[in-house]
């Protein structure tokens, strides 16, 4: 592969074998409500907020925003004035005194270790994967290792093979000349920019060991002579200067929403006046009521990082707070999209 390959596109769509494995968690999380909770029984019986959930159920916020997300994107909920209701179809199939309920159907679900952690995971807030050895660390803590950092690496580059061009050619960058990837990875999305973009030349921010790996893709892609690579730890200190562009892409969700806030005011630091700040990743609606696709995938974040999928409007919310103006979301591919943001004149 060289770098043209890096502005072609496939002939068909591969959106459905992204999601096959996206949305693996939520028939799980959805079967750990009937049958660990009875959830939709007991919300039948009176409508509440997100905060009763929490306090009713004994639930953590991360996971109970994300739960009831799914809930609404597959019709089992409806939100209205920020008050949950059981749909009828809910009452009709899940709820336990409804002829037609379908708790013995998914009665199975009770036994499955990945059920079984997401009821942890609900109750506790915190990552709880079954099984594998680095699946039992921390998600960053197992990133430090050398093998998991290329497996982990190598899940990613085959996504951003798809994503990065799609988002090259939906990104206006006439007026800049740098882009900062941060936690980039295999540095796919700002190999991909340079290809599209010519007059670009870009920086991945990476840790160690994986800046090594990124060092290596980008050799390997025929990249090295327009992106390069700098080493450090994004929560230690400042992000790389020199560069007008900040690039998220598939971070942030990593993250709860402090450290969320915390990284793009890293961002906003380090960018020069006009500079742009781009998220790259899967959104809720601002309603927070789907789309479904990106729902599900936010159940497969939460159950091994400490983040989740962001609304719209949640970063909106938190680009705002921290000073930057004129947000603009655009929808890309295969369920991901683009908010930008720019760090005002003066």
């Amino acid at each position: 592969m060289n770098i043209q390959d890096l502005v072609r596109l496939p002939s068909t769509d591969p959106a459905d074998l992204f999601r096959a494995r996206d949305a693996l968690f939520g028939p799980e999380l959805l079967g750990a409500a009937v049958i660990g909770l009875d959830f939709f029984t007991w919300i039948a019986g009176s409508p509440v907020t997100a905060k009763s959930v929490c306090e009713s159920l004994g639930l953590a916020e991360r996971p109970a925003d994300v739960m009831l997300t799914l809930f609404c994107a597959m019709g089992l909920l409806e939100k209205r004035a920020g008050v949950f209701h059981a749909t009828q179809k809910a009452r009709e199939f899940l709820v336990r005194d409804s002829p037609w309920y379908l708790g013995p159907f998914y009665a199975s679900f009770a036994e499955r270790p990945v059920c079984q952690s997401l009821l942890r995971l609900l109750r506790t807030g915190k990552p709880s994967l079954p099984s594998g050895n680095m699946a039992r660390k921390p998600w960053a803590e197992a990133m430090k290792d050398q093998t998991y950092a290329q497996e982990f690496t190598g899940i990613m580059d085959a996504r951003g093979l798809y994503l990065g061009p799609i988002l090259a050619r939906r990104l206006d960058l006439r007026v800049h000349r740098r882009l900062l990837d941060i936690a980039g990875g295999s540095g796919i999305y700002a190999c991909c920019i340079v290809a599209g973009h010519p007059h670009m030349k870009a920086t991945v921010f990476e840790r160690p060991p994986v800046d090594q790996v990124t060092r290596e893709c980008i050799a390997r892609r025929g990249c090295d002579a327009r992106v390069d690579v700098a080493s450090g730890d994004m929560f230690a200190g400042p992000l790389a200067p020199g560069c007008d562009v900040h690039l998220w892409s598939n971070a942030l969700h990593d993250w709860d929403a402090p450290t969320v806030k915390m990284l793009l005011g890293k961002s906003f630091a380090a960018l020069p006046p006009n500079g742009m700040v781009v998220i790259h990743d899967g959104h809720i609606n601002r309603e927070k009521t789907g789309p479904l696709e990106v729902a599900a995938y936010s159940a497969f974040l939460m159950s091994s990082t400490e983040g989740k999928c962001y609304s719209v409007g949640e970063i909106e919310a938190i680009l705002g707070e921290i000073g930057y103006v004129g947000p603009c979301f655009q929808e890309i591919a295969v369920d991901h999209s683009i908010i930008t943001a720019r760090r005002p004149s003066a």
